[in-house]
C-alpha cells in the first residue's frame, strides 16, 4: 500500500499535520491552489500566557486572487518580527532556542511559498518523521481537472493506492469514485490529548513551536490515528 497525502502549504502548522504527515509514503503540497482567505496559510495561532494570538505573514495586495506559489509577503522585516513575537509569547518555555533555531531555518528562503513549504519541513527533519517520503509540488505534476478529480488523479499519478486526508475533504470528495478506481479512502482521527501548557485553558490547535519550546520531545504526543471512510462517516454524522 502506497500512502499519499496532500494538502496546502501551512505555516508552522499545528501538530496534527504532523501526524498526518508521518503516515506519507508520498506528500503533494498542493501549491498551485488559489490562496483562500482565512485558511491556515499565512498564519497559525501561538499561545501566549492565557491568550491565543496569530502568527500571521501580512500578504501585498491581501493574496487576492493569488495562486499560493506566487504569494508575497507584505513587509520585508515580517521574520524578524514573528521571531520577536515567538520569544514573547513563549518567554520562560524551556526549549525556546530550539524553537527559535527552526524558525530561522525555515526563514532563509526568500521565497514566501518556499519558506512557508520549509516550515513544515525542517520541523519534520527534527521530529525525524518522513525521512524517507518522496516529497512534491503539484505545480510540478502538470494535473488537470479540478476537485476530487485533480485530487484523485494526483494520487494515481505517484502510484498511490491509500489516499489519507483531513477533515475537510468530507465534504467534496466521491470515496466510492475512488475506490472504483483502486484507492481507499482515510480520515485521521486526532488525538487531542493535553499536554502542560502553562496558563489558561489548553488548546490543541496551536502551531508546533509551542509543542517543540515546551517539552522538545513531541514524538510521544503524536499519537492520531485513521479511520476508514466510512467508519469517519458514520462518525461524525455526515450523510
Amino acid at each position: 500500500m502506497t500512502n499519499v497525502v496532500i494538502s496546502q502549504p501551512m505555516f508552522f502548522p499545528w501538530r496534527g499535520f504532523f501526524e498526518q504527515l508521518a503516515l506519507a509514503d508520498v506528500y503533494i503540497y498542493l501549491d498551485d491552489a488559489q490562496f483562500s482567505k482565512g485558511s491556515f496559510t499565512n498564519r497559525v495561532r501561538i499561545k501566549r500566557g492565557a491568550a491565543l494570538e496569530w502568527l500571521t505573514v501580512a500578504l501585498a495586495d491581501k493574496g487576492t486572487f493569488t495562486p499560493i506559489n506566487q504569494l508575497r509577503a507584505a513587509h520585508p522585516d515580517w521574520r524578524n518580527q514573528h521571531r520577536a513575537q515567538v520569544q514573547r509569547a513563549l518567554a520562560g518555555a524551556k526549549h525556546l532556542d530550539r524553537a527559535i533555531g527552526l524558525m530561522d531555518a525555515a526563514h532563509r528562503h526568500e521565497n514566501l511559498c518556499d519558506a512557508l513549504i520549509e516550515s513544515s519541513e525542517v520541523i519534520a527533519a527534527h521530529l525525524k518523521i518522513g525521512a524517507n517520503r518522496q516529497v512534491l509540488r503539484s505545480s510540478e505534476m502538470q494535473s488537470a481537472g479540478s476537485s476530487w478529480r485533480r485530487v484523485l488523479d494526483q494520487v494515481k499519478s505517484v502510484g498511490g493506492t491509500h489516499y489519507i486526508t483531513g477533515h475537510g475533504a468530507a465534504h467534496y470528495l466521491d470515496h466510492e469514485a475512488f475506490e472504483k478506481e483502486g484507492v481507499s479512502v482515510s480520515y485521521m482521527d486526532y488525538d487531542l490529548s493535553p499536554y502542560p501548557q502553562g496558563l489558561g485553558e489548553f488548546s490543541p490547535y496551536v502551531s508546533i513551536l509551542d509543542l517543540i519550546a515546551r517539552h522538545n520531545q513531541p514524538l510521544e504526543k503524536l499519537r492520531s490515528q485513521i479511520l476508514p471512510w466510512r467508519s469517519f462517516m458514520a462518525l461524525k454524522g455526515y450523510g
